[in-house]
């Protein structure tokens, strides 16, 4: 799940709408606020602003537009934010008295699961606010920045604790699962609930002042549910212990892509760079939402292609879809286009963890010449895409760069 995101076939029927809650828009006297909604039909009208913010952070902007700065952020400069945030959450624990046993635990629950990473989806919210910007950022900017890119990691490890039980995976990021280390076990699954939690304290404490503190906590809501559907849907479609390529179809395919991975790989660190720089109008978040996920179907085909075809040296791991029974881009062509004598070594072989059992499906990828089925959905995926960004309308704020960004790291990568 960490690096993935897929196939640019079918597009969500349904796009979150984002509700504002009278409660919390009372307690913030915010409820002259308009709704924002990301969904496709009719967007409600509105007063374009271009220069002041629409509902984000209140943050300062030149009349004459300065260069953006320099791309991307360092990975070093964004964990060197993590440290406060960690002492942040371990401050708010100590307001319950918090056993200082438990204490431990949860820093190095916070230390094991969120660092070690890329941390890309991080780094974009940052890239991304710099990019609309067009501009350096303050320190300030930085850090609250910084600080949405670390609620999506938290997410991220909040998944990836979760998802290694679910899939009895042995190591993560070069070290054991979290709920392998010594005397963890199933008290993973408490520490992955804390995970989740901390990211709506962290958002309580550097944005509650904010007219956009609704919405971003909403979007996280709102994309977390969504890649839980997506997990929910691979869990019944690919089981390990259970192989039935009768079950498999381009269509879940596709659902599992766009909802486990996509929204909150790609379409998350976009929306909430959008509120925090005060853009995100119906119009923009749509637009990014109608780039965003095609994108990141294009990013998961990628990664499903790459585990079969690439060399494990450059790639820094050896692929294992074939063995794991995964519902990939690869297996699901295979089944569009193969005869009956493949169709039967595929259903004798896949799935099984057995070297030659995986040469046998490997032969049948090769003759049916995958690698080539790949590159032409390639070229014609990223095409459709150059052509939605060339297109974009930037009266709003939006900016084409955002999505060259996102594309320039992903096209013909090798891992």
């Amino acid at each position: 799940m960490e690096d993935a995101l897929r196939n640019f076939q079918t597009r969500p029927k349904h796009s979150p709408h984002y509700r504002r809650r009278n409660v919390a828009a009372l307690a913030q006297g915010q409820l002259s606020l308009r709704r924002l909604s990301i969904a496709k039909h009719t967007a409600p009208t509105f007063t374009r602003r271009p220069v002041a913010p629409h509902r984000g952070i209140s943050i300062a902007r030149s009349e004459t537009p300065r260069p953006a700065a320099k791309m991307p952020t360092s990975l070093k400069d964004f964990e060197a934010v993590f440290p406060r945030l960690r002492e942040d959450l371990k401050e708010h624990c100590t307001h319950y008295k918090l056993p200082e046993q438990a204490l431990k635990w949860f820093e190095q629950s916070l230390t094991h699961n969120s660092l070690g990473g890329k941390c890309n989806r991080g780094l974009s919210v940052v890239d991304t606010t710099q990019l609309l910007l067009a501009r350096d950022l303050s320190q300030d900017e930085f850090f609250r920045s910084a600080t949405l890119g670390w609620m999506i990691e938290l997410l991220q490890a909040f998944f990836l604790v979760s998802d290694d039980i679910m899939d009895s995976s042995k190591t993560r990021r070069g070290q054991p699962c979290w709920y392998l280390m010594p005397n963890v076990g199933m008290i993973a699954i408490n520490d992955a609930f804390m995970l989740e939690s901390s990211i709506y304290l962290l958002l309580k404490k550097y944005f509650k002042q904010e007219k956009c503190y609704v919405d971003l906590m909403e979007l996280f809501h709102e994309v977390s549910f969504q890649t839980e559907l997506g997990q929910a849907c691979d869990l019944l479609t690919a089981p390990e212990e259970h192989v039935d390529l009768d079950n498999f179809s381009l269509e879940k395919y596709t659902f599992i892509v766009i909802y486990k991975t996509a929204y909150y790989s790609f379409y998350l660190p976009v929306a909430l760079a959008l509120h925090f720089t005060g853009f995100a109008t119906p119009k923009n978040l749509r637009i990014a939402e109608d780039i965003l996920i095609p994108m990141g179907e294009y990013f998961q085909v990628q990664d499903d292609y790459l585990d079969n075809f690439a060399d494990p040296s450059v790639l820094g791991k050896i692929g294992t879809d074939i063995q794991d029974n995964k519902c990939s881009w690869l297996i699901n062509q295979a089944l569009k286009i193969c005869n009956s004598e493949q169709r039967q070594v595929l259903e004798t072989n896949y799935g099984k963890k057995d070297k030659e059992c995986e040469t046998r499906v490997k032969k049948v990828f090769d003759e049916l010449k995958l690698e080539q089925v790949y590159k032409e959905y390639e070229e014609q995926r990223v095409g459709e895409l150059r052509e939605k960004i060339a297109t974009l309308d930037e009266s709003e704020g939006l900016k084409k760069e955002v999505f060259e960004e996102f594309l320039r790291k992903i096209y013909k990568r090798t891992k």
